[in-house]
């Protein structure tokens, strides 16, 4: 059975393209809301059930938060891709870094990962929000998914980077 997002009350929580802009512990510049440190937030639940997620083909959709847990899992398989060659923790970071700086597309433009999962932007507004919002997502996954791909003495953690072999629901990362 596949891990769903324990974010299923959305009252009060701003939404952009169906997508919940949830809270987020972090300390980069962005959209999201602010989160308490001692809570869990939604890249701590995509980190800790992306290997058991990464396995499933299908993945029901019980809440719009689980939309951006799909979402995430799917980037942090990404992200393990291209950690995958990288041998010393220095070298992981500067690949998160370029992946970090790519252009981030939103649903209704090409390179969106998948199609029909969230609703397409009503107004430019609206995409200029989702596009922040998922940078913002991204750089703080990115930055906490390096702490586990890498031991503390800056060596890979092969535990985790065997996962970047896996294919999430079926979409081939290239």
């Amino acid at each position: 059975m596949v891990y769903h997002s324990s974010f299923v009350d959305e009252e009060g929580v701003t939404k952009a393209c169906g997508c919940p802009l949830l809270p987020l512990k972090t300390h980069i510049k962005g959209p999201a809301p602010v989160s308490d440190q001692d809570k869990i937030d939604i890249v701590d639940e995509s980190i800790s059930f992306f290997r058991a997620n990464v396995f499933f083909r299908n993945f029901d959709i019980r809440s719009s938060a689980d939309k951006l847990l799909i979402y995430l899992t799917f980037y942090i398989n990404l992200a393990l891709k291209r950690l995958e060659g990288c041998r010393t923790l220095a070298i992981g970071t500067k690949a998160i870094i370029s992946l970090g700086l790519e252009n981030v597309p939103v649903p209704g433009e090409q390179g969106f990962p998948f199609p029909g999962l969230f609703t397409f932007p009503q107004s430019p507004q609206e995409a200029e929000l989702f596009r922040n919002y998922l940078k913002q997502i991204r750089e703080e996954t990115s930055g906490r998914l390096l702490s586990c791909a890498y031991r503390s003495n800056g060596t890979p953690n092969k535990w985790w980077l065997a996962f970047a072999k896996r294919k999430f629901v079926n979409i081939i990362v290239t």
